[in-house]
């Protein structure tokens, strides 16, 4: 017999936990946090080698095949919480920051010199021209003279001399004081990632919804071609106030006889808000539903969901069908809808 309404323990055991080969690769240019986290620990393990002299990332960034060079400097940007604009509102600064050319930094207690390639000359700086984009990132690039420039302010900026940088720049710009360091770097890199950076915070979060949402009505519609599966849906006479205000759902699925099943969908890899909303609204749109002779559905799936212990119980309690993001989980809610249309 399907279980349908599987509790949070349960549920875990079948869950994803993090963005697939298969997603990340069929929407990767959506967003670039899949992308990150999917690198994250290769990231780690380059700067803890990396340790011999300040510039020997280059060496360690050549000799591997898994991290491009662009991925590796948005890891960079994202630690410091430093993106591009930054880069480009300080375009027409860089000559007067650094007149000679040269960048003086101390590391590990010792003088070092470095002199920018094109930075100072760049006539259009931004994530396109760093190469780090979406589109650029879905694709890789090999290390650019501008990226090169662009990584030892992120890694030793903090650390400069003869040189009056923004205080923004002096106060995130640390990450070389790292190298070799992996207990302190991977925790470092691992707690900034569960802040979710404003980098990659805000749209990229809206992204990875679209892109959860999208695989779910992909699926249901390969198998079940005579139902209809509306994105951002509404349902007759299902409203938040007395039909002044629709109510929307993520998926709204309706059988060739009628029969009409409400689908929330949430794929969180690091802790946020989203669960929270939704387990809010649980119980009054379960009830509205089940009223109208209507179902609902979850689909929830991600370590950091799996975190919100008391929202997802609440989801669970409230759900004629809960699912992970998986292909076990799509052919669970399909049979699900067929046994109600």
């Amino acid at each position: 017999m399907v279980n349908y309404t599987p509790t949070p323990v349960e549920l875990r055991k079948n869950a994803a936990l993090f963005w697939s080969a298969e997603l990340t690769a069929k929407e990767a240019s959506a967003s670039i946090l899949p992308i990150l986290l999917q690198t994250q620990d290769k990231f780690i393990s380059l700067l803890d080698v990396a340790d011999a002299s300040p510039t020997a990332w280059k060496d360690a960034l050549t000799a591997t095949s898994t991290l491009s060079a662009n991925i590796f400097l948005k890891h960079l940007m994202v630690l410091a919480d430093v993106g591009g604009e930054l880069f480009k509102r300080l375009r027409p600064q860089w000559t007067a920051l650094f007149p000679t050319g040269i960048m003086v930094y101390f590391w590990r207690e010792t003088r070092h010199e470095y002199r920018f390639k094109r930075l100072l000359q760049a006539t259009a700086l931004d994530n396109k021209t760093l190469g780090v984009d979406g589109k650029s990132l879905a694709t890789g690039r090999p290390l650019s003279e501008l990226m090169e420039d662009a990584a030892i302010i992120l890694l030793y900026g903090g650390a400069a001399i003869e040189t009056d940088l923004p205080e923004v720049l002096k106060e995130k710009c640390i990450i070389g004081e790292l190298l070799g360091r992996k207990a302190e770097l991977e925790r470092f890199v691992k707690q900034r990632y569960l802040l979710v950076s404003r980098i990659t915070g805000g749209a990229t979060s809206n992204a990875l919804g679209q892109l959860a949402q999208d695989y779910v009505r992909d699926a249901l519609k390969a198998e079940l071609t005579d139902w209809t599966i509306t994105r951002n849906g509404h349902i007759p006479k299902i409203s938040h106030n007395a039909g002044k205000t629709d109510m929307s759902f993520d998926l709204v699925a309706q059988s060739p006889t009628g029969r009409i099943v409400a689908i929330e969908i949430s794929f969180q890899v690091t802790t946020n808000s989203v669960i929270e909303r939704k387990s809010g609204q649980a119980v009054s749109r379960a009830e509205l539903l089940h009223k109208a002779n209507h179902h609902i559905a979850y689909v929830l799936d991600g370590a950091g969901n799996f975190e919100r212990v008391a929202a997802l119980r609440t989801l669970c309690d409230n759900s004629d069908c809960t699912v992970t993001l998986t292909t076990q989980g799509m052919e669970t809610l399909i049979h699900f809808l067929r046994s109600v249309g």
